[in-house]
């Protein structure tokens, strides 16, 4: 992995930790599943100048449905029940094994045995930072954001499958998928009552979704996608994992969230288990001029017999 594609993975999880943070201050205003309509709002407005990406439908419904509507609605309902920014950030990054997961069991990627001693260094971090999660978290808000991580995974995987495209279009072409069936939940779960406290959404909550639309979207999926197209998912989705110590620094400087060296040790960890992984080399990949180096010398090598 190149260090432009090692920069590109930790901004993603920079606009992903601070999403977090984000969201919390949006649902002061939205409730889950009008955030997640509104998130997608925003996201799908670039489809207006984009053309339509080369897949077919379903795929394109697949991804709308399970790397953005399953995951952010199940994630905003955790946030929404009580679970803070910080431990959700650490649940829904369990999405990295649950990838790792499918994509042995869907593409038949192995990982390399140093993408295994990095996803556990950074296993070993996440758990450290979980345990420092402070306040009363039902288990019913724990599985919303374990379903989010999971529907995540899915999403990975899908993508992994799609053939060449370019990935701005197909980000901004997916997000028209979850507005609809995020009306239809906040129908179902909110109520009116909910809708006709929309008009008076503070300017911040405002300011936050369209945070989550337009950056933690659109411009974090689409390099993500890129990442995923270029690279193992193994090799991918530990980067991912760097988002809680992202979402903890942001929670500590704008919502006072307060940690002891516990995190502090937690956030080593997954920052030392990051860089196993993208320090070792891909499997079955030949370094730059491997192949090219040996076979001349073997061509070599029959003509002398030969003479």
């Amino acid at each position: 992995m190149t260090g432009a594609h090692v920069g590109l993975g930790a901004l993603v999880a920079v606009a992903w930790g601070l999403g977090f943070v984000a969201a919390r201050i949006a649902l002061d205003s939205f409730t889950a599943a009008q955030l997640t309509g509104l998130r997608f709002v925003v996201a799908a407005l670039p489809a207006l100048l984009l053309p339509r990406p080369a897949i077919g439908g379903p795929a394109l419904l697949g991804l709308g449905l399970t790397l953005f509507t399953g995951q952010f609605l199940f994630q905003f309902f955790g946030i929404q029940s009580g679970v803070p920014p910080g431990l959700a950030s650490v649940m829904v990054q369990t999405q990295a094994f649950f990838t790792v997961a499918f994509a042995a069991l869907a593409l038949g990627e192995r990982p390399h045995r140093r993408h295994l001693l990095g996803r556990g260094l950074a296993a070993a971090g996440v758990a450290m930072i979980a345990l420092t999660a402070a306040g009363p978290v039902g288990l019913g808000g724990l599985g919303l954001t374990l379903l989010s991580a999971a529907s995540w995974a899915v999403g990975n995987v899908l993508l992994k499958r799609v053939g060449p495209v370019e990935m701005l279009p197909l980000v901004a072409w997916a997000s028209l998928v979850p507005p609809l069936p995020a009306a239809l939940v906040s129908v179902l779960v909110d109520g009116p009552a909910a809708w006709a406290a929309v008009g008076r959404a503070s300017s911040i909550s405002v300011g936050a979704a369209v945070y989550l639309g337009a950056v933690a979207t659109v411009a974090a999926y689409a390099a993500w996608g890129a990442l995923l197209r270029a690279h193992p998912a193994a090799t991918v989705a530990p980067f991912a994992l760097l988002v809680p110590p992202f979402a903890a620094l942001a929670s500590w400087l704008v919502l006072d969230e307060r940690f002891g060296g516990l995190r502090l040790g937690g956030m080593a960890c997954v920052v030392a288990g990051v860089v196993v992984v993208v320090a070792s080399r891909e499997p079955g990949r030949r370094r730059p001029g491997q192949g090219a180096a040996e076979r001349p010398n073997v061509l070599r090598t029959r003509r002398d017999r030969r003479k």
